[in-house]
């Protein structure tokens, strides 16, 4: 682990956990693809897996200092990469948000998440806590707005909704005071109506239609009510893998990639369901107990930064699947099939083991 850290101060009981979810992921993917055109997506995201592992261990070597000395210019590396992909981008569906490199798709907007969280670690940790005054509040919104509203044009309004919790949680650390949270809530609030007016139809339907599906149960309504009926069919103890009728079926439109865990509830049941999300339980405490031990406020910030996206993931996917929450294309953390959100989760492990390891380190 090189001259200064030690293999004993990895955390392996956090990388145990990330196994274990890619693990039920893996299962997953291969049990709702395998009589599908998508057969053999969990052989690609094995790969994709390994290759995420390997980042791990990289930058569990590098030391995280090094990073936050050189974000300014990632960050408006990043930003050159989200305006490549409007330009040069591949057009799936309507939609550019991946950046093709020979036989492999690249979605530039995952990455850019953790370079948000690394740039506001370094913002925050040169100001004394307690301190954050207005004038910091709009500084960090101007830095998150410039890539959340480059991500919301490909359009991808999903993950740029990922980049507000980093922004939020970030300044509750800092102890920002109550009255700047009351005006921000009242700016949100405000500006919602003109935010959904420049929405494209179908995300406006997306929006509207999980308040009341059965309004239009074969179109917009049509996905959020057949996740439901999958989750609801599992029962107790489930219908076994590659045995879900609702998935198996495609009555649930490639249930795959973020309505996996509605074939995972349909299959596995209601004591599989909750078995994996206590296991997203342990992985959200584990970070936390990095962020109580971090060495540095800078590594504290980081490790808050990367549960807050990862739990806010959780939250609203789960919720979709539930209709609790409006279907927005948000992946459930190393179970969804992509391989570029699971090479982020696993550089974002990597960066809480780089904290972790050199706790110790004078």
């Amino acid at each position: 682990m090189g001259k200064y850290v030690s293999l004993k101060d990895f955390d392996w009981a956090l990388l145990a956990l990330l196994v274990a979810i890619s693990g039920l992921g893996l299962l997953q993917i291969y049990s709702t693809t395998v009589h599908t055109k998508f057969a053999g997506a969990h052989v690609k995201q094995f790969y994709w897996l390994l290759i995420g592992l390997g980042l791990l261990f990289f930058l569990c070597l590098y030391d995280y200092h090094d990073l936050l000395n050189h974000m300014p210019i990632l960050y408006i590396i990043s930003l050159l990469l989200l305006v490549a992909v409007l330009v040069l981008g591949t057009d799936v569906a309507g939609a550019r948000r991946w950046l093709r490199f020979g036989g492999f798709s690249f979605q530039v907007s995952e990455p850019v998440k953790l370079v948000i969280i690394l740039l506001l670690a370094r913002f925050f940790s040169d100001i004394p806590r307690d301190d954050v005054t207005l004038a910091d509040t709009l500084k960090v919104f101007a830095v998150v707005a410039v890539p959340g509203v480059l991500i919301a044009v490909q359009p991808d309004l999903g993950t740029a909704l990922t980049v507000v919790p980093i922004a939020l949680v970030m300044l509750f650390m800092a102890g920002l005071k109550l009255r700047y949270f009351v005006m921000m809530i009242l700016a949100v609030v405000l500006t919602l109506p003109m935010a959904v007016h420049h929405l494209k139809p179908y995300q406006r339907a997306r929006l509207t239609s999980f308040l009341n599906p059965e309004l239009d149960p074969k179109r917009s309504g049509y996905q959020m009510l057949q996740s439901k009926i999958a989750v609801g069919s599992g029962q107790l103890l489930g219908k076994g893998v590659a045995q879900g009728t609702q998935t198996q079926l495609w009555f649930l439109p490639v249930p795959h990639t973020d309505f996996i865990y509605a074939a995972f509830s349909e299959e596995h049941g209601f004591i599989g369901a909750v078995v994996g999300l206590l296991l997203y339980l342990m992985l959200l405490l584990r970070l936390l107990h990095n962020a109580q031990t971090a060495p540095d406020v800078a590594g504290m910030y980081i490790i808050v930064g990367v549960a807050a996206v990862i739990f806010f993931q959780i939250l609203v996917n789960v919720g979709m699947v539930v209709g609790y929450v409006p279907v927005t294309g948000i992946p459930l953390p190393l179970m969804s099939y992509g391989g570029t959100s699971v090479l982020f989760t696993c550089m974002a492990m990597g960066l809480v083991n780089s904290i972790r390891v050199r706790r110790f380190v004078n």
